[in-house]
């Protein structure tokens, strides 16, 4: 009876408690400089401890494909693109030369709106593409990016609405098996 009072008790006070980003916890944890971003400023935080084993080889050339389906909120940035910046930044922070890392990105099912250009995405949800900036650096960075065509049109989007810097892709499925068919790891996001 006591540890069930003990247990509400705890359970209501989680819910009185502010949510704290990942962002802002990380910096409440750690020292100023301990994250760094040495390829996609601003996304995908990494820290290199000395001891880490299993480092990616700057003369090997590495191949991912990043399958982008879940979206839980369209008000912020979405946490797979995110960790697509992360994986980026851990090849450059082990100097991984940009031209060995193909990394692919292909957008689809709950996350296909996240591939809209600024307008389109405002039409839709009424506030600006939160994804946009983290989409102009992973391009900038060599990441290719696609979206789903038969997702859009799930969606009731069309390709006119897609941010160019995103390219139109035949569908998810295909793209699945064509680049785990060329060699790429498959990265479930």
């Amino acid at each position: 009876m006591r540890s069930n009072k003990l247990r509400n008790i705890v359970l209501a006070l989680s819910f009185m408690t502010p949510v704290i980003t990942p962002a802002v916890a990380m910096a409440a944890q750690h020292p100023a400089g301990f994250w760094s971003y040495p390829e996609i400023p601003d996304y995908g935080p990494v820290h290199v401890w000395p001891e880490a084993i299993d480092r990616p080889q700057p003369d090997k050339t590495y191949k991912a494909l990043f399958d982008v389906t879940q979206s839980k909120v369209m008000d912020k940035l979405n946490g797979s693109l995110d960790h697509v910046a992360r994986a980026v930044n851990v090849f450059a922070a082990a100097k991984v030369p940009m031209d060995h890392m193909k990394f692919t990105v292909i957008i689809h099912g709950p996350a296909t709106a996240i591939a809209l250009d600024n307008k389109a995405f405002e039409a839709k949800f009424g506030h600006p593409n939160p994804n946009l900036k983290v989409i102009n650096e992973l391009q900038k960075a060599g990441v290719q990016l696609m979206v789903c065509g038969n997702a859009l049109a799930d969606n009731g989007f069309t390709p006119t609405e897609v941010n160019p810097k995103i390219k139109v892709a035949l569908s998810a499925l295909s793209t699945l098996i064509i680049q785990q068919d060329q060699g790429y790891a498959l990265m479930r996001m």
